[in-house]
């Protein structure tokens, strides 16, 4: 199992060289990097886009891609490589590949007239028809389309009419071609070209849905044409606003005949038209930079997720057409489709917009479209990452949220390294291909120096001294290393024989620099002589040494990365190589030195791969497959020494948690172990052998600061290591809320706690400042529309006369008709508030049905909290609903009675609200917004932030669920260990989970060291005597080890225990004789009495499973060789048997969903094919799922997706008995599958599929005992928690903890 896990990543932004580069279908829409394509997936439970897959087979830069007509699951894509691709996206794999095709596919699309065919042609043809399968598979040329007068942009194929397609040229020219017509070839120039050689290129091009011979065009400056291909005939030219307006895109929605959108190329506006209109509908600002390509999804997601009853949404299928909401009047369905435009921007910015909401459902902004060449987090903020890339610009991120937070002016050319300035100085140095050195200030926004000294070469490297603020040096393909200083004043020109690839200050001497070289040697250079001669050379690599890095904790020790394949390990003091680290199998770039763990290195490589190493052996800990290009840049932040950020050509941006590098010196804080045995220094932890310790500034700091602690320092202790060891996402919120629950003065919280989960007394009162803040307010706007036709005059007119004779209940009804709800609803507490109550809700009701937020004011006069609560749930937006709940809980809602017929007498005054009870419906809301907020962080993969959303309501037994079934069983330790009472039950758990994870790590020391930091986990829980049994029961080791373990745990030596077994076996007292076999020299003696018990137990009727389960879980505990013994056979499989299937019912109990299926098939096979007497049957498991299927699915599904069969009522009668076996789970709150960091992160490396389900694995794999066979973690943490033995029957137990 990887040590290493990814706990975050950047996606790219959509690059701006081509133009087919994002598409859509059904509920998935995809872009284009220049290498990557990203696919994101609707999620029907919360309604919204997430990123499912990346696709980066490409080498080169990726032309077009196209998405399948008839098939979802298909794409195709093509490539400057000359390559086109296939790719089936639910099996996220190539299914066929086309290799040097004749000429680059410069456009592509699937042919609407063929099954499995792709079209593709390079800038002046011919056409290329490529047949994927079948009898006539291979590529044709279109007998028409070839030999073009100018290059093609774009063409398309008709949707309806077979064979028909249109290409659009650079010339601004069209060519329409289709079956028994001639064919027409540069035609319908627009008229202010005929007759010149202007170019105008068409840059848009869609045939009209409903019409065979409709087709708009837009050209870069003519703009927008309504053409006849038949008759040749331009029908409408659309005007722009203003002349500086050009278009780059357009698109056709689907859902509002006649209507469609264009996106502007200068700014990002898009703009709504109708075909009827020759000027836009709407115009819509939605970015500052201009439109690259626009698609509209023609399935548009209406409802979210339904609070009202269980039921799921129905989406539309892809196919159908989406329908227009109920009830619009005719000027609102005139003005605004329904609909969602996926949208990519000139700066890579990518979103999904809701064009009839007015907002939008996903923006990714400011994505880096190309390579990723280093990346660098900000010396003084651990939370802010800058990158640098070959798009020409730095830009900085809030790794918490991974959005942009400032980006540089950009048109750098390649910026290839770049180098924060110390401390809090604010600026970043970058080092480009062609434009010298620069420094950037990132909070003025420009440019504050150049260094021009290198001319027009490259400068691969820039670094900004640590010790002294004032000097730079960079490194230049012109072979010097230059060090100036910051206003430009060159202090030293060092000339290298060839160009000069990586420097790197050493952070122990101010004053000394080492340089790679493209020599293939290494150069140590000493600043403060005037000397410009190396101090020393380091030659040895075979290849050229590209990066240099010093350690930081050992001084004297630096290392090289090279095109060799090897990082090499110099010691300065030495003279020598005192180490060489292989296994790349590509050329190294990345390189990284732990800053606490002083033999931890982590290297990076064109094999795709990073590599963690131990320096000491110079032994591999672990590779990491999942970037799927060439690593550049890797970085850590000395606060967060076990975070790394890595870079790559991929676009990407991935976190990484190294803490699982570190476990034993975890649980030494945790287990509140001595200093020494955490903290320690540098000459002691590069002994071989020796456990990891911390040897670091920071590590140093903490201890520093505990010791000037009075009273009890564990808290702090526990809460300091936590910040420092987790990765970013959440637990700096977690440990603040756990502050604000144990009662901490709320004058101490840090300034960005209002920017994460806040605790719900803080919520109205941070957000009431926020508000104050922003005075400007903008008004709603209500109502209006386009255009009156004269029976709304007439109806308006009629209006006036009942007003003027005091009739307002009818002139309120004629407005509401009329869609002026603010008039009617003004002049309504004129009949009564009793109808001005019931006006407002009808209006609320409406603009529910239309899914607009202008109902949110009328709810909010109304008291209606519960509608409104509803409201922003059924779209997916939690955290408003959160907020109101808890206004109202806090009483800011005035909870106004509507009065039913029978209380007419009723009057404003006399009516007085009960107040426990609104404040009970209050909270309940208040707990149910909380639980589906923290569902939805949990289904994200977002553990951390799941428990805190339980704790912002103060619910802490809920909290400490989503830390455990996330697997972050060290972090509930601490939190749970801080909370104290309210938390103990789930900390004992997570101390026993962490304990098993102990018992069998591999023993990369002592393991004796492990076998006691087992028992000490064990010790800090109560009632600890069994666990401390299994943990002996299970340790091997010789006599002597044994009985020490015995003696530490409390419990008799091994002869003493082979005598009580005895004598336990004559009472008959078979719980007491197992346990004491077990601690015994004989141990698979415990094996046929425990297993007799179960067997005969099962045979009645009336079994319940924790009358079997406590004797049966001891037996698990067997020592491993014991097991394993041929003797044992028939005991061993029994005992799989019987673990197998108590397994499933704990399974099913838990609601792992995902692996009780698994768990009655492993079961039924090893009964089949071991020889076996247990009172179980093949046909009795496979009813019993069958059961357990119908009967969840049933409750599950709702009345709308009636295609499942319901349960019969034997079904139903199985299912009944099983339940009533199964009793309740004692461990409130971790019912639900486990869903680890990191579970929703598509990596590219290649696809595991699943032993268990025989689907690829999404997220972290786990490798069971031969080495092959997968299964997801998740379902390895589901599975050991259920049955401790692997799924491969082989009596080895689990361990993915």
């Amino acid at each position: 199992m990887s040590q290493v896990r990814q706990v975050g990543l950047l996606a790219a932004g959509c690059q701006p060289w081509n133009k087919d580069v994002c598409a859509a279908n059904g509920d998935r829409f995809a872009y284009c990097a220049t290498l990557a394509i990203y696919i994101y997936q609707l999620d029907h439970r919360y309604n919204e886009f997430k990123l499912h897959a990346i696709m980066s087979e490409h080498k080169k830069t990726i032309t077009a891609i196209s998405w399948c007509p008839h098939n979802p699951d298909l794409f195709a894509s093509g490539s400057t490589d000359n390559l086109v691709i296939i790719w089936n996206v639910a099996e996220q794999k190539v299914i066929a590949k086309l290799d040097n095709t004749k000429g680059i596919p410069a456009s592509l699309s699937w042919c609407w007239n063929v099954g499995d065919a792709v079209a593709f042609v390079s800038h002046r043809g011919p056409l290329f028809v490529w047949t994927i399968s079948g009898p006539d598979s291979g590529v044709t040329v279109h007998k028409e389309a070839h030999s073009f007068l100018s290059d093609i942009c774009i063409f398309r194929w008709h949707t309806q009419k077979k064979g028909k397609i249109v290409f659009g040229h650079i010339d601004g020219s069209l060519s329409i071609f289709q079956p028994g017509n001639k064919s027409q070839k540069h035609v319908l120039r627009p008229e202010s070209l005929e007759g010149t050689d202007e170019e105008d290129p068409v840059t848009a091009l869609e045939w009209d849905p409903l019409s065979t011979d409709y087709l708009l065009v837009a050209n870069l400056h003519f703009g927008i044409r309504l053409l006849d291909s038949e008759s040749l005939y331009c029908i409408t030219t659309f005007n722009f606003p203003s002349a500086a307006a050009s278009v780059q895109c357009l698109a056709w929605v689907p859902s509002a005949p006649g209507m469609f959108v264009t996106g502007d190329s200068q700014v990002g506006v898009l703009r709504v038209w109708n075909v009827s209109k020759t000027t836009p509908i709407e115009n819509f600002k939605l970015k500052k930079t201009g439109f690259h390509c626009l698609h509209v999804l023609n399935s548009p997601p209406r409802k979210k997720f339904s609070t009202q009853s269980p039921t799921k949404n129905h989406h539309t299928s892809s196919t159908s057409e989406a329908v227009p909401p109920p009830t619009l009047t005719q000027n609102q369905a005139f003005s605004l489709p329904p609909g969602h435009a996926v949208c990519c921007f000139l700066d890579g910015g990518v979103g999904l917009y809701d064009m009839g909401a007015k907002k939008w459902d996903f923006l990714r902004d400011l994505g880096h479209v190309e390579t990723i060449f280093d990346c660098k987090f900000k010396p003084d903020d651990p939370n802010l990452l800058a990158t640098a890339s070959f798009d020409g610009t730095i830009k900085v991120w809030d790794i918490n949220t991974l959005t942009a937070v400032y980006t540089s002016p950009g048109n750098e050319g390649v910026i290839y390294s770049l180098s924060w300035a110390p401390g809090d100085l604010n600026c970043i140095a970058g080092a480009t291909s062609r434009n010298g050195a620069f420094i950037w200030d990132i909070k003025r926004g420009k440019m504050v120096q150049r260094f021009n000294e290198h001319g027009k070469n490259g400068i691969f490297c820039v670094a900004w001294s640590h010790k002294d603020s004032k000097r730079i040096a960079t490194c230049s393909g012109d072979g010097f290393c230059i060090i100036r200083t910051v206003d430009g004043k060159v202090l030293h020109k060092y000339k290298h024989p060839a160009a000069v690839f990586g420097c790197d200050w050493s952070q122990n001497n101010k004053d000394m620099i080492a340089t790679g070289c493209e020599d293939k040697n290494v150069r140590v250079y000493y600043v403060a002589t005037s000397s410009d001669q190396p101090l020393k050379v380091f030659s040895g690599h075979t290849a050229k040494v590209f990066h240099v890095k010093w350690s930081p904790l050992s001084e004297g020790i630096l290392c090289s990365g090279s095109d060799d394949g090897s990082v090499r390990i110099w010691d300065y003091t030495q003279d020598a190589c005192i180490n060489i680290l292989s296994g790349h199998t590509a050329p190294v770039r990345g390189l990284m030195w732990n800053t606490e763990i002083p033999y931890l290195l982590v290297s990076g490589s064109w094999d795709y791969t990073i590599k963690v190493w131990d320096t000491r052996e110079g032994t591999c800990l672990d590779t990491v497959y999942d970037h799927g290009a060439d690593v550049y840049g890797l970085t850590c932040h000395p606060r967060r020494p076990f975070t790394m950020a890595s870079c790559s050509r991929d676009s990407t941006v991935r976190l990484w948690s190294l803490t699982p590098l570190i476990t034993p010196l975890q649980i030494n804080i945790l287990a509140d172990r001595s200093w020494e045995e955490i903290i320690g220094n540098t000459d002691h932890a590069i002994e071989q052998g020796t456990p990891p310790l911390l040897c670091g500034k920071v590590s140093r700091d903490i201890k520093h600061e505990i010791e000037k602690l009075t009273g009890n320092p564990r808290a702090k202790k526990l809460r300091w290591f936590s910040e420092c060891l987790s990765p970013p996402g959440g637990s700096d919120n977690l440990w603040n809320l756990v502050a604000v629950i144990r009662g901490q003065d709320d004058s101490l919280l840090p300034q960005n706690y209002c920017k994460g989960i806040m605790h719900l007394k803080h919520l109205i009162k941070f957000r009431t400042s926020e508000a104050q803040e922003l005075t400007t307010v903008k008004m709603s706007k209500f109502g209006g529309g386009i255009g009156v036709p004269t029976k709304e005059e007439r109806l308006r007119e009629a209006a006036d006369i009942h007003l003027r004779l005091g009739q307002i209940q009818r002139y309120c009804e004629l407005m509401v008709g009329l869609g002026e709800w603010d008039k009617a609803l003004s002049l309504a507490p004129g009949v009564s508030v009793k109808y001005w109550k019931k006006l407002m809700q009808r209006r609320a009701d409406q603009l529910i049905q239309e899914d607009k937020d202008d109902v949110i004011p009328y709810c909010i006069a109304i008291g209606d909290v519960k509608k409104l609560v509803d409201f922003f749930m059924s779209r997916g937006q939690l955290k408003e609903a959160l907020l109101v709940a808890q206004a109202a809980c806090e009483g800011n809602m005035q909870t106004l009675h509507v009065s039913t017929p029978k209380e007419s007498s009723y009057s404003d005054d006399t009516y007085k609200e009960d107040f426990n009870e609104t404040y009970t419906l209050f909270s309940r809301l208040l707990h149910k917004v909380s639980e589906e907020l923290s569902e939805w962080y949990f289904q994200d993969g977002r553990a951390v932030l799941a428990a805190c959303c339980q704790l912002a309501v103060d619910n802490t037994e809920l909290a400490m669920a989503y830390l455990i079934r996330g697997n972050e069983l060290e972090l509930a330790v601490c939190v749970g260990t801080v909370l104290g009472e309210s938390a103990a039950p789930a900390t004992h758990y997570a101390l026993e989970l962490l304990a098993r994870k102990c018992m069998m790590i591999p023993t990369c020391f002592p393991s004796v060291g492990y076998r006691n930091l087992a028992a000490d986990l064990l010790l800090m829980t109560p009632d600890n005597e069994l666990h401390l049994v299994k943990l002996c029961a299970f340790y091997p080791g010789c006599t002597e080890e044994i009985n020490d373990l015995h003696e530490k745990c409390k419990l008799p030596t091994l002869e003493e225990c082979m005598q009580l077994a005895e004598a336990a076996h004559a009472d008959g007292n078979i719980f007491e004789t197992v346990k004491y076999y077990l601690l015994s020299q004989e141990p698979e003696k415990a094996l046929p009495i425990g297993i007799d018990f179960i067997k005969e137990y099962i045979t009645s009727s009336d079994w319940t499973l924790d009358t079997i389960y406590p004797v049966l879980d001891l037996l698990s505990y067997i020592r491993t060789e014991k097991l394993l013994l041929h003797t044992c056979t028939k005991a061993r499989n029994e005992l799989l048997i019987l673990c197998g299937y108590v397994g499933t019912l704990l399974a099913i109990r838990r609601r792992y969903q995902s692996i009780v299926p698994a768990l009655y098939e492993y079961t039924s096979q090893l009964l089949k094919r071991r020889v076996v007497s247990v009172p179980l049957k093949i046909e009795h498991l496979s009813e019993e799922l069958d059961a357990w299927r119908a009967c969840t699915q049933s409750m599950s599904r709702s009345s709308e997706e009636s295609a499942c069969t319901p349960p019969s009522d034997s079904q139903k009668m199985v299912y009944a008995t099983l339940l009533k076996r199964l009793q309740e789970e004692p461990l409130g709150g971790i019912v639900g599958p486990d869903y680890v960091t990191g579970s929703n992160l598509p990596s590219h490396s290649d696809t595991h599929i699943s032993c268990l389900t025989g689907l690829k694995i999404q997220g972290p794999v786990f490798f069971l005992e031969d080495g092959k066979s997968t299964i997801s973690l998740n379902d390895a943490l589901m599975w050991a928690k259920v049955n401790p033995f692997s799924p491969l029957g082989t009596g080895i137990r689990l361990n993915p903890f």
